[in-house]
């Protein structure tokens, strides 16, 4: 909603957030608005469909921070497991493997140890292990 009182002017909005938070965080945020657009769906990332990953560093690791919200918010889910897994996969085939393991990571922090028992965990595991050990 605050959003929307500046009306497309993202020149005003960076200003004014930089006038809030400091000028780096105000420059962050207002850059992450500004590329919102070229995120891909996350709610097809957690229903396991595949989706394009932006090459932008800075996009790859905001979409790693949204899953993370997304694992948070179905912890006590029917369908918990099954989001977890997608999004293992996800993370399994992301192009930047040090961005998928602290997606992981991220993860297991907020979900605790069930992340484990996940058949996809295993599959995500062996897929990075070189990324890991080299």
């Amino acid at each position: 909603r605050a959003l929307q009182k500046f009306d497309d002017n993202l020149n005003l909005f960076r200003q004014a957030a930089s006038a809030c938070v400091g000028e780096v965080a105000g420059v962050e945020v207002a850059t992450f608005i500004e590329h919102l657009e070229d995120l891909p769906d996350l709610d097809a990332i957690v229903n396991g469909e595949s989706v394009s990953i932006p090459d932008a560093i800075d996009l790859q690791y905001a979409i790693c921070s949204a899953l993370v919200g997304r694992a948070i918010s179905v912890k006590d889910k029917d369908n918990a497991k099954q989001v977890w897994g997608n999004i293992l996969n996800f993370a399994r085939d992301f192009p930047q493997k040090e961005l998928g393991v602290m997606l992981v990571s991220d993860m297991q922090r907020a979900i605790g140890e069930e992340i484990f028992a996940i058949p996809e965990f295993a599959d995500w595991a062996s897929k990075i292990a070189d990324t890991m050990f080299d």
